[in-house]
């Protein structure tokens, strides 16, 4: 029972994980037209880092059970409930960060936006792509 609960545990944390990169795809479609914003400029792409949660300890359970591999295979995979693997709980995934893309900006000739360069007419988008965020949020779901 304890291997079932702990393996709800690690989706539990994948499906946080997730839905942490659907709130940022969201918020990148919804400023997809934002050619100002408090820090100036148009919006910058947000995008979400995952990385694995103390991966020290699955190495280290991984290294103490590296002899299993010598055995003959019935002695390694007896048909039993449970792990084997002695001293480990797995943990699943978390965000590491949130950061900006590093794309420029589209340039759109536009000289009626307010935003407009008076010179040359052009306007700075945001580096959002439509396909690309429903895409991403279609891999998501």
């Amino acid at each position: 029972m304890v291997d079932l609960i702990n393996a709800m545990k690690i989706s539990s944390t994948g499906l946080a994980a997730h839905r942490t990169k659907m709130n940022v795809i969201a918020g990148n479609l919804a400023n997809v037209d934002t050619t100002r914003t408090a820090e100036g400029g148009p919006y910058i792409r947000r995008m979400v880092v995952l990385k694995g949660k103390d991966l020290d300890k699955f190495k280290s359970a991984l290294q103490k059970n590296a002899h299993e591999d010598k055995k003959p295979f019935i002695e390694m995979h007896p048909i039993e409930f449970g792990s084997k693997i002695k001293d480990y709980k797995a943990t699943g995934v978390e965000v590491a960060k949130i950061i900006k893309s590093q794309e420029d900006f589209r340039l759109v000739y536009n000289p009626a936006h307010p935003d407009a360069d008076p010179v040359t007419g052009y306007v700075a988008m945001p580096n959002v792509d439509h396909l690309t965020e429903v895409a991403d949020m279609i891999v998501e779901v």
